[in-house]
């Protein structure tokens, strides 16, 4: 978790109120999926850096490794997340070679599916706890500000 506000894209996490989490995160994926219509999406603007449309692959599973994360929180007693490599993920599922409209139409799906989710937590649920294999610690809210944090960066990266 984020204790200072981001050097590249600014996202302050202190300032993040959960009510706000589900509008942010369809504000975040319409500009993402936005870019995908947009010339040289698939384009990398240096080589080591994502196009939007690698970018907009890795936020749609974002959406779902968190979205099961959130489930496994509010359906248990502070579970353990399995392991998710990203970038392994990147290179595997091939990233660069999807089709850009398909995925703007998954990342909407899955962006509208976690941010119902975000808007479906109960007020008592906010304090469940969750954590990863390496022991860091969450709560449903503080899962969300990561989660959040996540999108608004890949904005940056993609918007500048």
């Amino acid at each position: 978790m984020l204790q200072h506000p981001c050097q590249e894209c600014g996202f302050d996490s202190t300032s993040v109120q959960f009510v706000d989490v589900a509008g942010r995160t369809r504000a975040s994926i319409a500009v993402l999926a936005g870019r995908l219509h947009e010339d040289g999406a698939v384009d990398r603007p240096a080589p080591q850096v994502w196009s939007a449309l690698e970018y907009s692959c890795h936020v749609r599973d974002v959406c779902r490794v968190f979205g099961a994360r959130l489930g496994m929180m509010r359906g248990g007693r502070s579970p353990e997340f399995a392991n998710w490599d990203q970038d392994a993920t990147a290179l595997s599922e091939r990233y660069w070679e999807h089709d850009p409209g398909a995925v703007a139409r998954e990342l909407a799906d899955e962006g509208e599916r976690i941010a119902a989710d975000f808007e479906s937590v109960r007020p008592e649920e906010l304090a469940r706890t969750g954590r990863r294999s390496d022991g860091s610690m969450f709560t449903v809210q503080t899962l969300a500000a990561y989660f959040l944090h996540d999108l608004e960066h890949h904005v940056h990266d993609v918007t500048g």
